[in-house]
């Protein structure tokens, strides 16, 4: 590495939990971050679903160097066993360790990255390229697009910016971007401020992730209440068994009940669930969308007055066209990294403890860390992408020791879900990879900020 350089800052990508986390480990390693956040203040994405309320209790939320730089100025650690809701975590992590001096004065808030690139050389040129630093475009709040060098870059931006459509076969449904304002986002506040958009209407809810099953749970619960309140569960697969889950086995009490309590609300006929579902055209109204497409029973063809789109999320890799990098062609994660996380392959057993030479590219010096780092993968936790961070600020530090001794303590949930996933479509699970209890994503319990949903 250069002296210019070595003596450059390493651009971390996010401000939310895993982009400070790696700010706070560069600053152990006397490395100098930078850190560029889109939002208005930390934790932005976080803050926008501060009504709903995690899984993992904040023993899981906690980064361990965020902890000891936090210390010092006199932090109280929330107690470990509580489950934070998105403005908790927020309110009493995220925002507490941006405001300590070392890294408020590292820290540009609205900040948005629209390119990232090898200084001096394009993507084709090869000549020198291991020598050069990097070029990190940025429009600032004031609307000036300014360039920024970094000797190494860590994109921790995630993806939450950035959902599937709502089409088959991965593509928009014809008239999806006409029907935008019937969309609600995969996180709506159901039972809180968009209370009036949901109450005494008909919601299609589409998607088999947790966030789904939050939703559906708190559409049901304002159905009690609201009468003409009809809910509709969309999925792709044949059987909605996997996100049933793995009851009292999960480690994460609050995620195994989840399951069972949407178990119990689909047997009850307390929403409408449709299996085998390709939507394939929507039709906006004055005051309804019309859903077309088919369904397993034959036609689909709905009115509704809107689409909660929990249908998972994929990584923004526009601003890196100019960076080389290795990503499976399948999830979109680092190609080492890909088959430990690829739900085709299996999402069971613990996720191994990964870093920085799992998560490295052709162009040295660049990562994509956190949630971006799993692609499409739906099977990211906080705790993973703490340890590769912690992994990728010793790897730059040159301590090649401490980057290779990875260690990873992940809660089970009781289920094999890639197995149930083929058992309810009627195919063998024999030969299955899967062994053991996977690593669920770290997603989030709907509720009022007030209680426990």
């Amino acid at each position: 590495m250069s002296v210019e350089r070595a003596g450059l800052p390493v651009v971390v990508i996010g401000a939310g939990p895993v982009g400070l986390a790696a700010a706070a480990h560069l600053l152990e390693r006397n490395l100098e971050p930078l850190v560029l956040e889109a939002g208005d203040g930390p934790g932005a994405a976080i803050a926008s679903w501060g009504h709903v309320r995690l899984f993992s209790p904040w023993r899981y939320d906690v980064d361990a160097a965020a902890r000891r730089l936090l210390e010092p100025s006199g932090w109280v650690e929330p107690a470990q066993d509580t489950l934070p809701t998105g403005a908790e975590l927020v309110r009493q992590y995220l925002a507490p360790l941006a405001a300590t001096p070392a890294i408020a004065s590292r820290l540009r808030t609205g900040t948005r990255v629209l390119a990232v690139a090898r200084d001096g050389a394009d993507k084709t040129r090869s000549l020198g390229r291991e020598r050069q630093g990097y070029r990190v475009r940025t429009l600032g709040p004031d609307g000036r697009v300014q360039d920024v060098l970094a000797r190494a870059v860590i994109d921790a931006s995630g993806t939450f910016g950035t959902s599937n459509p709502l089409g088959v076969s991965g593509l928009p449904a014809a008239g999806e971007a006409e029907s935008a304002a019937f969309v609600t986002g995969p996180l709506p506040d159901v039972l809180g401020t968009q209370r009036d958009r949901f109450a005494g209407r008909d919601t299609l809810v589409v998607g088999m992730g947790h966030s789904a099953a939050n939703t559906l749970l708190s559409l049901v619960e304002l159905s009690e209440t609201e009468p003409g309140t009809t809910v509709t569960w969309a999925i792709r697969g044949g059987s909605a068994r996997r996100l049933f889950g793995g009851g009292t086995d999960d480690e994460l009490p609050a995620r195994g009940l989840l399951g069972t309590r949407l178990r119990s609300a689909v047997e009850a006929g307390r929403l409408t669930l449709l299996t085998r579902v390709s939507i394939e055209r929507l039709v906006p109204g004055p005051d309804t969308v019309q859903v077309l497409g088919t369904a397993r029973d034959g036609a689909l063809n709905l009115d509704v007055h809107q689409i909660v789109d929990a249908t998972g999320f994929r990584p923004d890799l526009d601003m890196l066209r100019e960076v080389r990098l290795d990503l499976d062609p399948v999830v979109e994660a680092p190609t080492a990294l890909a088959p430990l996380i690829d739900p085709n392959q299996h999402s069971c057993g613990t996720v191994p403890p990964h870093g920085e030479q799992v998560l490295s590219h052709p162009d040295d010096g660049f990562y994509l860390a956190g949630m971006k780092s799993y692609g499409r993968a739906p099977t990211f936790l906080l705790a993973t992408g703490y340890e590769q961070v912690r992994s990728i600020a010793a790897a730059l530090a040159g301590d090649r020791a401490a980057a290779d001794a990875v260690e990873l303590n992940l809660p089970a949930t009781g289920v094999c879900s890639s197995d149930l996933a083929l058992a309810a479509d009627g195919e063998s699970v024999a030969g299955s990879c899967c062994g053991t209890a996977s690593a669920e994503p770290q997603l989030v319990t709907l509720g009022r900020p007030g209680g426990q949903a």
